[in-house]
């Protein structure tokens, strides 16, 4: 992008709502996009992916608008770990985000013209970049379908390399450690009416790939850490008042019933004839 202003966003503020923190409203004025050919597939959703609403879930999808795709897509739960000593949820993009039609038929209106499918792992994005026949796809065709890992001499697709990956706090909804990897393909066509391009299959070639990753610094590590032990603490302190509570009725009731027996006895007592012997 040449650090060209990717335009302006609205972002919801949470106030009424925390679901709905840094969600993306509008953008470059408008409330959907316009590239697609279906309503669904032209939906703003979810954030930039820079940060999240708290108190997220492994059971939840993480929407994300991403510009570089010209679309929406959703990470799903992988697992679950710890960056500068911080837990984290760490979330991948959904298999079935880039699927085929045939597996997942909500992706047809991403197939432009309508019907014109590259395949699974692989978008078209030739209509939001000046109709250029650019493709993106996961570097090496991770995840796509293996005719264009076949296609291309050298392609080794592998997880630990090539999956974009985002690793947030579940309780604060902050990005820890994040890495975009995407492959900037063209589709190279074969001409029959030039000899010279005898030898020239159509396919999905790739011309590079990038990856961008970012980590958390140690001292913003240091403040999270702490944030989030107080948190703990104060989280901790009504358990701990009724966990008290519990024992000092238990207590409680023990010495009532102790008292209330020592009472019956001493009554018994009183009551009970006295014999006297001579």
């Amino acid at each position: 992008m040449n650090g060209s202003d990717d335009g302006e966003y609205v972002f919801l503020s949470g106030e009424t709502n925390y679901l709905n923190f840094s969600r993306i409203v509008e953008w470059k004025g408008k409330e959907s996009l316009s590239w697609w050919t279906t309503e669904a597939c032209n939906m703003i959703n979810g954030t930039d992916g820079t940060s999240f609403h708290p108190l997220i879930s492994k059971d939840e999808n993480i929407y994300i608008f991403s510009s570089d795709f010209c679309r929406s897509l959703f990470l799903v739960y992988d697992s679950s770990g710890a960056v500068a000593g911080v837990p984290t949820f760490r979330f991948v993009p959904s298999s079935m985000v880039f699927a085929n039609t045939s597996v997942n038929p909500a992706n047809a209106g991403f197939c432009v013209p309508a019907g014109n499918c590259p395949g699974t792992g692989v978008l078209n994005v030739s209509v939001c970049r000046q109709g250029a026949p650019i493709f993106l796809s996961a570097p090496h065709f991770y995840q796509a379908d293996p005719k264009f890992v076949e296609d291309i001499e050298g392609m080794r697709p592998r997880k630990e390399y090539h999956e974009t990956f985002l690793d947030i706090n579940p309780l604060t909804g902050l990005v820890l450690q994040a890495a975009k990897r995407m492959q900037v393909n063209v589709h190279v066509r074969k001409l029959p009416e030039f000899f010279e391009t005898g030898n020239i299959r159509t396919l999905i070639f790739p011309v590079m790939y990038i990856n961008e990753s970012v980590l958390i610094d140690e001292a913003s590590a240091s403040k999270l850490r702490h944030v989030l032990l107080e948190a703990s603490v104060v989280t901790g302190i009504p358990f701990v008042i009724m966990a008290l509570g519990i024992v000092f009725g238990i207590v409680f009731i023990v010495l009532a019933c102790r008292s209330q027996r020592i009472s019956e006895e001493s009554t018994e007592e009183e009551r009970s004839p006295l014999i006297r012997t001579t």
